[in-house]
């Protein structure tokens, strides 16, 4: 897995109670395959705080205000869950914006758990084959995405997973995508 994704710049889109774990080992995965990592965040203060299912786990440092990312400087994007995270970022205009500049641009994207919310709302699901947390089915239906149960699932530059149990398959093919590299397929999922 070594060096796989050299140089490769990865933007990681998170509000305060991101579930740690969908952030921390993806992160990990990708550094050890080369991957630069950048968290990105509309949080008003300098840390980011994540979250063990409903209980406060550590802080991170923002590495990129949301106002001042562009991304143009990312190769790729990772979505981390969590209830709270993905609930802030798909009413924030300027991650909406973010993320769909990614799709737009046929970008690879990496999605897990509760983060389908925000591709939901930036418009760029619907005709894709996804999964998610439970919850999130339903969403991902009446958008327009086709849902499945499965551990992980990848169309055309979209990696998505529904939970933490699912971080070494989501890893894996998440490195394979972003090594990929731009991907038609991202540019037609957009509105």
């Amino acid at each position: 897995m070594a060096n796989e994704l050299d140089n490769l710049n990865v933007a990681i889109l998170v509000a305060d109670g991101f579930e740690q774990p969908e952030m921390t080992e993806p992160r990990k995965a990708l550094e050890a395959a080369g991957a630069n990592t950048k968290i990105v965040s509309p949080v008003k203060g300098d840390e980011v705080q994540g979250w063990n299912h409903y209980e406060h786990a550590d802080k991170f440092p923002v590495e990129v205000k949301l106002d001042a990312a562009d991304s143009k400087d990312f190769d790729a994007l990772l979505l981390p869950g969590g209830v709270a995270n993905p609930d802030q970022l798909r009413i924030n205009p300027d991650a909406v914006r973010f993320v769909r500049d990614f799709f737009d641009a046929g970008k690879p994207v990496a999605v897990i758990c509760h983060g389908p919310w925000t591709l939901i709302e930036a418009g760029v699901v619907r005709g894709r084959k996804m999964t998610s947390w439970p919850s999130v089915k339903t969403d991902l239906i009446n958008a327009g995405a086709d849902w499945v149960d499965q551990e992980v699932v990848v169309d055309s530059g979209l990696v998505s997973s529904r939970k933490p149990d699912d971080i070494p398959a989501f890893n894996k093919k998440m490195i394979e995508e972003f090594a990929e590299g731009q991907n038609r397929g991202q540019r037609a999922a957009t509105r």
